[in-house]
């Protein structure tokens, strides 16, 4: 399957997503090839009158949002967020996620805490039986002793540690940090490691999401799929 087809069948599950979004809600609006699908629909629906105000997790997508018509809220507010739509790299079958391709993972677990309902749009490809493997776990530190940071978490995990760069530099977040990806075959226990990780001095947050989604979308060739937590 081409990235042609697998990005039609992301916009065909984005476009599912947004119809658990009503008038009058704060929505949280993802980062990612997947989120610019859901924004760009959600725009149409402001467009033709539907009140709503959104939530960035990333100076992209707010962009993205002003250019559909979206209006935001300031991010300095205490939200009250509705639901919040946004995509994985990995899902596996109890909705955990490996998140941060990206490099918008803390702000997007912020939204993702902060909303009532998280929901999140995948294409089929990104099913996995277990976490880990063939996508790298982002996690962000400081840059402050960042070696020495991934020094213990190389010492954790038993696994490689690579600091991410972009165009021969370290990529810094829109917060200012570094990411370092963990090449991990296995995360059998993401709920526990996600906790070891964050124990660790100059760890900020993991791209591991657990137990924070409550709806899974996925675009398939056969159609779009909605699982439920509960179903999990």
């Amino acid at each position: 399957m081409t990235s042609v087809d697998l990005d039609q069948l992301k916009k065909a599950a984005a476009l599912q997503a947004i119809e658990f979004v009503r008038a009058g809600m704060v929505v949280g609006l993802g980062t990612g090839s997947t989120a610019k699908h859901m924004i760009m629909a959600l725009g149409d629906k402001v467009r033709a009158g539907m009140k709503l105000r959104g939530v960035p997790t990333s100076q992209e997508t707010a962009d993205l949002a002003r250019q559909a018509g979206i209006p935001l809220i300031d991010a300095e507010n205490r939200w009250e967020i509705d639901v919040a739509i946004d995509g994985a790299d990995q899902v596996d079958p109890h909705f955990n996620l490996i998140k941060g391709g990206g490099g918008a993972l803390l702000k997007e677990k912020i939204v993702a805490a902060s909303s009532k309902q998280f929901i999140v749009v995948v294409d089929h490809t990104k099913q996995v039986p277990v976490l880990g493997g063939s996508f790298p776990l982002p996690i962000e530190v400081i840059p402050f002793g960042w070696g020495s940071t991934a020094r213990d978490i190389e010492a954790l995990t038993g696994s490689r540690v690579v600091l991410r760069e972009r165009h021969g530099v370290p990529f810094k977040t829109e917060s200012g940090n570094v990411i370092v990806d963990v090449h991990i075959d296995r995360i059998s226990q993401p709920g526990e490691l996600e906790i070891a990780l964050n124990r660790i001095p100059g760890v900020v947050e993991t791209g591991i999401f657990v137990g924070r989604t409550n709806i899974l979308v996925v675009g398939t060739p056969q159609g779009v799929h909605i699982l439920h937590a509960s179903q999990a």
